[in-house]
């Protein structure tokens, strides 16, 4: 049985920056958590960040990538240089993907982390930019496919082409 990574909050676990959940009434996740197929993570939590905390965003609408290659940061509303937490964050969601065998993620968008179509532009402002987080630049870097919580039918599709009939 395939394993799916899915972002914590999604699950109705209260680990966003503001300290609630954004869960998902989808009824395949719903399915999916049913069949044990789920496995539930927070990059930023697991990256040492509390919860809650000051939102962040990556500078200048730069990137997941360009946070990995050293380009880039994550910076808090507060100023404060998060960087280093997120990428301990993505690589340790790339650890459990890998460890748990999982080649497909649903993780929630315009999260600095696990934004897989667009992230917030860097300037607290509350205007996106496409582009990936941290954590899906990573684990799409790595060969798990991510797909949003709105996307999760794409999300059922491909996972139909992971097994076998």
């Amino acid at each position: 049985m395939e394993r799916i990574l899915v972002s914590a909050c999604l699950m109705g676990r209260r680990v966003r920056y503001d300290g609630g959940a954004r869960t998902s009434s989808d009824a395949r996740l719903a399915g999916w958590r049913e069949e044990g197929r789920l496995v539930p993570f927070c990059p930023e939590v697991e990256g040492g960040l509390p919860t809650p905390r000051p939102a962040a965003e990556i500078e200048a609408g730069a990137g997941g990538a360009a946070v990995l290659a050293g380009a880039a940061r994550v910076l808090a509303a507060d100023g404060s240089d998060v960087t280093a937490h997120f990428l301990r964050g993505a690589r340790s969601a790339l650890a459990v993907a890998r460890s748990s065998g999982v080649r497909l993620a649903v993780l929630k968008e315009g999260s600095p982390s696990c934004g897989a179509l667009a992230i917030y532009d860097g300037t607290f402002q509350g205007r996106r930019t496409p582009g990936q987080g941290v954590t899906t630049a990573l684990l799409e870097a790595n060969g798990v496919r991510v797909f949003t919580e709105n996307r999760i039918a794409e999300a059922a599709a491909y996972l139909a082409t992971l097994e076998p009939a």
